[in-house]
């Protein structure tokens, strides 16, 4: 069970706490259905309209408990940033997700398993978003072999893929081999390996644009830090997707 979650300072947890750990406990127990309003309120002692008074509506209590349950799952992976390896540290997130969704199958799939168009919970986005540095991180050290737009959505959707799959197997019929196998394709499908003494510019050119332009484009930082105009960043940052994203890419 995911820890339990108490505001600081106090003996016990708020209203709004308290609902949404009787939100996880039922989640954890009977999954989605088991998650009702009336069954909330019941199991967390309180009015039903403090539900809506709280939360909006079941939406915003399913959000609520989602964060709920990927809070420790973020905490862990933000230590992640602080590796001297940005490729490893990669690889490690990938384990780390893996790992998340099979020990935490009713988050997981609260989470990535509801699809609604055009919409995705606010823990999905964080921990997309943490992605998303990790792998400028691989790009500042020009190891990525596409834009970091493009290798984002390569291996979030990869790894939601291949959990979502996993998780629709019966636990003794599950191959965790075939997470690992995907880990090493898709992290060799968007990274190389580091430099060589005496590297064969001809033979990795299309690699070696793409490298240097995803390079370049995470050493310009944040908006405003370089010497300029909103327009000359845009057209920069179009040039050096279109760089690492091009045809032929490899050659």
């Amino acid at each position: 069970m995911v820890e339990t979650e108490t505001a600081p300072g106090q003996a016990g947890p708020t209203l709004r706490q308290k609902i949404v750990l009787a939100g996880a406990s039922l989640l954890e127990e009977g999954g989605l259905d088991a998650v009702s309003t009336r069954a909330v309120a019941a199991r967390a002692g309180v009015p039903a309209p403090s539900i809506f008074r709280l939360f909006g509506d079941k939406d915003g209590l399913l959000e609520a408990v989602a964060e709920h349950g990927f809070r420790r799952y973020l905490e862990v992976k933000s230590t992640l940033f602080s590796e001297d390896d940005p490729v490893q540290a990669l690889r490690d997130a990938w384990d780390l997700h893996i790992s998340f969704g099979l020990e935490h199958p009713a988050y997981y799939s609260l989470v990535y398993g509801q699809v609604r168009p055009g919409h995705v919970p606010e823990a999905g986005r964080r921990a997309a978003d943490d992605l998303r540095r990790l792998i400028t991180k691989v790009a500042a050290a020009g190891r990525l072999r596409m834009s970091v737009d493009r290798a984002t959505e390569v291996m979030h959707s990869t790894g939601v893929g291949t959990i979502l799959t996993l998780i629709s197997h019966p636990e003794p019929a599950r191959d965790l081999r075939n997470a690992r196998e995907a880990r090493d394709m898709v992290i060799n499908t968007l990274t190389i390996p580091l430099p060589q003494a005496t590297p064969d510019v001809g033979a990795a050119s299309g690699t070696a644009v793409a490298s240097s332009a995803m390079a370049l484009l995470a050493a310009l930082g944040p908006d405003g830090t370089a010497p300029l105009s909103t327009g000359e960043r845009i057209l920069l940052q179009e040039w050096l997707n279109r760089l690492a994203d091009g045809p032929d890419r490899d050659g």
